[in-house]
């Protein structure tokens, strides 16, 4: 186990060797993460890891790798899904084009989960989805639409649960125990590697997507990558946060309204 006083060294060596702020992220849960790597990489003590990172620049890129990956998975909180289903997409029908981003997409099941949404609802065709990560080995795998065929029978459930009415196959060819969706998805989102720590907006959407992923950065973090969000959502656009994220108490709290049940802001202001 490291300890504090390593922790910071890990982050100002980082920083300067690097050019890469961990600055922001929550210490607990970076703890916890280079904790992992380091057993799982097999070193005997930190040094060994630390010059490691220092000096060998594909490590470091190993290392980004292994400490932002999310967990995911496809429809996951299906009443969530079912609110997107129900309030929120219809509301967006009307537009001549819908943009959408899903900020820190991971492997990608959340985009996927989006894309047949709108699919559904008739509106994929004039969707575009952006999916974002630090980490570009996840944005790959998200790229290729390739997901362990062993999920199917979970994510199959979630979709059911959202209120999905189709036989969930028929997104997908199983194959050697894989599943790969329809590449008609694929054409509609455009994947690239985005810092939320550092990068700044890109375009204008109708809905961010960003769950579960301020919950690893402090809170001058999270107020920084909450303004992004806000400089880069249309007015009546909205924001889906993770269970356990909030836009309460931010500078950006009174131009939003939320939903009576879900982590879904609405711009107002």
């Amino acid at each position: 186990m490291i300890n504090d006083r390593q922790l910071e060294v890990l982050i100002n060596d980082v920083y300067e060797y690097h050019g890469f702020d961990f600055g922001g992220y929550s210490r607990a849960s970076l703890k916890r993460r280079v904790d992992r790597l380091v057993q799982l990489d097999g070193f005997k003590d930190f040094a060994a890891f630390l010059s490691k990172v220092r000096s060998e620049p594909a490590y470091f890129k190993h290392m980004v790798e292994e400490i932002t990956v999310n967990v995911t998975e496809m429809f996951r909180d299906p009443h969530f899904y079912k609110t997107l289903r129900e309030e929120i997409i219809p509301t967006l029908a009307p537009k001549p084009f819908i943009r959408i981003w899903h900020a820190g997409c991971s492997s990608g099941e959340e985009v996927f989960s989006m894309a047949i949404l709108l699919q559904e609802a008739n509106l994929l065709h004039k969707s575009l989805l952006y999916a974002t990560d630090i980490n570009p080995l996840v944005l790959e795998t998200a790229r290729k639409a390739i997901f362990p065929l062993r999920m199917m029978k979970a994510y199959s459930e979630n979709y059911m649960a959202s209120g999905g009415k189709k036989d969930f196959s028929e997104y997908y060819t199983a194959n050697y125990g894989f599943a790969k969706f329809d590449e008609h998805f694929v054409s509609k989102m455009v994947f690239s590697q985005h810092n939320l720590v550092s990068d700044g907006s890109f375009n204008e959407f109708d809905l961010i997507m960003c769950r579960n992923v301020l919950i690893y950065f402090d809170k001058d973090l999270q107020e920084r990558a909450l303004q992004l969000f806000d400089n880069s959502l249309s007015k009546l656009g909205y924001l889906a946060l993770g269970t356990k994220e909030t836009i309460k108490f931010s500078k950006m709290e009174d131009g939003y309204e939320q939903h009576k049940k879900e982590k879904l802001w609405k711009k107002i202001k």
